[in-house]
């Protein structure tokens, strides 16, 4: 069974009139990424084990990773996508706002430099960015991109439903 992982995608309307959706997307910490930008960020996410609740698990992730409990509000189902690496990742999108400069994640143990027996401590998450969707387009793991797809997908249809006074 392919690995999952469940993540919360935290989203508001900003720009001129609100209109404008931008997501907050992560980038992962440690000596690997350290140098690379585009197609590694990714959804506030953590793998979880057969049994668990997946929202639960993403919740707990979103906290772990950014510091903050996610912000109370409806979990908008985004379903799941897979990734290249075969992972399976499933995610809720909720409305909220967060201060990126307040971001602290939890840390991960490694050997670095590789084959030094040097164990060393990194942030999981070193930074969070609030992007629009031609940013995210380019930042996020591709599988990913659909996600917000998704999501931009479903606040249309919910914003037209609105205009057409369903």
């Amino acid at each position: 069974m392919p690995p999952r992982s469940a993540g919360l995608l935290l989203f508001r309307l900003a720009g001129e009139g609100a209109g404008e959706l931008e997501v907050l997307i992560v980038h992962p910490g440690g000596p690997i990424f350290a140098r690379k930008d585009e197609g590694i960020w990714s959804v506030p996410k953590g793998e979880y084990e057969r049994g668990d609740d997946p929202l639960a698990e993403a919740s707990r992730e979103f906290t772990e990773e950014l510091g903050s409990p996610p912000p109370d509000g409806e979990r908008i189902d985004l379903g799941t996508v897979k990734q290249r690496s075969g992972k399976l990742v499933s995610a809720w999108a909720v409305a909220g706002d967060l201060d990126t400069a307040s971001v602290l994640s939890n840390e991960f143990e490694m050997e670095w430099p590789p084959h030094s027996g040097i164990r060393r401590r990194f942030p999981e998450v070193d930074r969070a960015e609030w992007v629009g969707v031609p940013e995210a387009r380019r930042k996020l793991v591709s599988a990913q991109v659909e996600l917000v797809e998704r999501l931009q997908a479903i606040l249309r249809e919910r914003s037209a439903g609105e205009s057409s006074g369903e």
